[in-house]
Formats: C-alpha cells, structure tokens, sequence
C-alpha cells in the first residue's frame, strides 16, 4: 500500500515577501497547481491515501478559487482517501464554506479519531490524529491507545521538543508518543524534511513544505512517499522533491576582488559548479573581505544576473579592510582625509572603514 506524507503546504498564501505584485500572483496559483500536480502523481502511481499534517491553507479567509480547487480535486479522486489535520494557518472556515465535504475526506478534531483503510492482506493500516489546542495539548500522550497489531501511523502538527511547553500548544514531545506501538510519525510545522528514529518500531518525519515560499526555506521540497508491505510490517520511505521551484542563498566569498568584474568571476564560478535551475529563486550573499577602494557595484551585478533566474537578489556581507600604510605619504585630499579619520578614536574600525570608504567614492564623483 502507498500513501503520501505532505504538509504546509499554505495555499493561497499572499507570496508577496521578495516578489513583485505580477509574480506574487503567479506564484500564488503556482502553490495550487503543484497541489495538483501532488494528486495526479498519487493517481498514476496508485496512491491509496494523502495524508495532509496541517497548514493546507496559509490564512483565515480562503479564496473561492483555492476552496473549489482543492474540493474538487478531492472529490475527483474517490478511489483515494484524503486525511486532513488542521495546522496553526488552519481555520475551520475552510470546512464551513465547503458546499459538500467529499466522502472520502477524512477529518480529526480535539480528541483522539482513528481510521483504519481497507486492504486486501491481514493486517490493517490505521490512520490515528489529533489537532492540538490550548485545552488538550497536557493530556494526548496518556489517552493515544493504539493496537499492536497493526500498521499504525499518527498525525500531528507541531514543534518537535523532548519535552511539554505549558505555554505553547503547538509544542509535541517526542519522549511521551515513545513505545506507543507507533510505526509512523507523520508531522507537520517544520518546513524541512526530516526523518528520525522514534524509538524501537517506528521513526518521526517532517515531509517539509511542498513548496518553498520565502529565503528562509531553501532546499528541495515535496513530499514523502510510504510504501508499506501489510504482511511484513516493512515500509520504504522516500522523499520526493516536487515543488515546481527552488530557492538558493549562496554564499560567495570574494576575498581579494578589487573590481566588479572580479566579483562577476567569483558568481559565474559558482554558477559553473552548480548549474542551478533558471526556474530558481536566488540570493547570492556576497562574504569575506575586500580593500575598502574595491569596486563593488550591487545594482551593476543585480542586472547582470537578474534575468538568469525567476527572482534575484544579492546582499553586500563583505567586511572592508584599509591598509593605511598606502595612504601614509598620500599628499592628496584622499590621503589627507583617510589619515584624519584614522586618528579619530572615538570611532570603531568598522566606522572607520565604512565612512573611508564612502569618502573616497565622493572624491572620485561616484554616487553614495
């Protein structure tokens, strides 16, 4: 039996952090279409059930369009059982401006509901989740009672800790759901996978955002793919990278450049080395140390990358080294004036450079 692991997947999310207006939207049915995309490869590989463990949406109000996407895509695949777990974006106004809920929509609420799905071999597969809150978040672990015998998955979404959090119910301790005749952790929250032992029988796993929405999700994303034998117990796990795109923050030292070409080299080396997809969101964070007369020239460089991709960006990391031996004899105006800022110690090293370094583009005419 094959079943499908994803979460957070926060549809109609506004996307709007980094993109432009035009791209924000396209990005916003992107979200949808990869929804999709997600089902249609459970129907041709036969997937018997999804599991969704939380944040399907992003916000309070759904649109219409995503409500209608996501009903009837549902819908449109009965031989295929859906197990939706509301995460924190949740809210129940997804369920309540829903016409119809599908039949084979499965749903969990503030206590312990379990499902078993049909198959042909002896051993049943039993779905179990519960959606925490402020009320029952202290008291699940000691009420989840699961039957040996079969293949148990549980869903839940939250942060992952070794311990309970008075204060956040969000918070799921891994310690206390140990040697509970688990074989399946699905989770949702963490927007990452991640796949880690639970105790002697089963193993937690965070399946990650579907796709990745902002530079703080970087990586491949999708979904995990569970194909579990009923007569063994044995389940192969795999993760599947599906979002349509990627997002990279690479870091690229450029030590010892001295001009804006030099800098271009050091990008076009990394570019080289990774290939990385034009369908990819990059920022490139510039890093290491550079002369404080150094060319650098981020509107220069934006341009010149800016069409290689969906969306670039680049960050000026780079610390600014002056050696002040080169200006000691400087009779100009310039080494005039990095000689007075060098004597003034109620300034840090690090001003001191900045305030050189604009000083000097000012005499040169450049703009600051």
């Amino acid at each position: 039996m094959k079943i499908l692991h994803c979460a957070d997947l926060h549809l109609d999310s506004n996307m709007t952090s980094n993109l432009s207006k035009e791209k924000a939207r396209e990005r916003k049915s992107e979200l949808l279409m990869t929804f999709n995309r997600m089902i249609q490869y459970a129907e041709d590989n036969e997937v018997r059930a999804i599991l969704i463990a939380g944040d399907l949406f992003d916000k309070k109000k759904v649109s219409r369009t995503a409500l209608n996407i996501v009903q009837q895509a549902i819908a449109l695949h009965p031989q295929i059982d859906f197990f939706y777990l509301q995460g924190n974006h949740d809210v129940d106004s997804f369920l309540g401006d829903m016409d119809d809920i599908p039949e084979n929509l499965r749903l969990f609420g503030d206590s312990w509901t379990s499902y078993t799905i049909e198959c042909a071999e002896d051993m049943p597969v039993t779905v179990s989740g519960i959606e925490l809150n402020a009320d029952n978040s202290g008291g699940v672990y000691d009420s989840l009672v699961l039957n040996s015998d079969c293949f148990n998955i549980v869903m839940m979404h939250g942060q992952e800790s070794e311990h309970t959090a008075k204060d956040k119910t969000e918070v799921i301790n891994i310690r206390k759901l140990k040697n509970k005749g688990i074989d399946y952790l699905a989770l949702g929250h963490i927007h990452s996978y991640k796949e880690e032992t639970l105790d002697g029988r089963g193993v937690y796993c965070y399946s990650g955002a579907l796709e990745g929405r902002g530079f703080d999700e970087c990586g491949e994303h999708g979904f995990v793919l569970l194909d579990i034998d009923e007569k063994t117990r044995r389940c192969k796990r795999t993760f599947m990278p599906f979002a349509k795109r990627n997002i990279y923050a690479v870091e690229i030292d450029v030590t010892g450049c001295n001009t804006i070409m030099d800098i271009a080299s050091r990008i076009d080396d990394e570019l080289v080395q990774n290939m990385y997809p034009e369908s990819s969101l990059m920022k490139f964070i510039l890093t290491g140390e550079v002369d404080v007369e150094c060319e650098k020239d981020i509107a220069y460089l934006t341009k010149k990358y800016e069409e290689r991709f969906y969306f670039m960006k680049i960050y000026d990391e780079t610390g600014l080294h002056v050696n002040y031996d080169d200006f000691a004899l400087d009779v100009s105006l310039k080494g005039e004036f990095v000689r007075t800022v060098k004597q003034d110690d109620t300034l840090s090293e690090k001003d001191k450079a900045d305030i050189i370094r604009c000083g000097i583009r000012i005499l040169a005419g450049e703009e600051v």
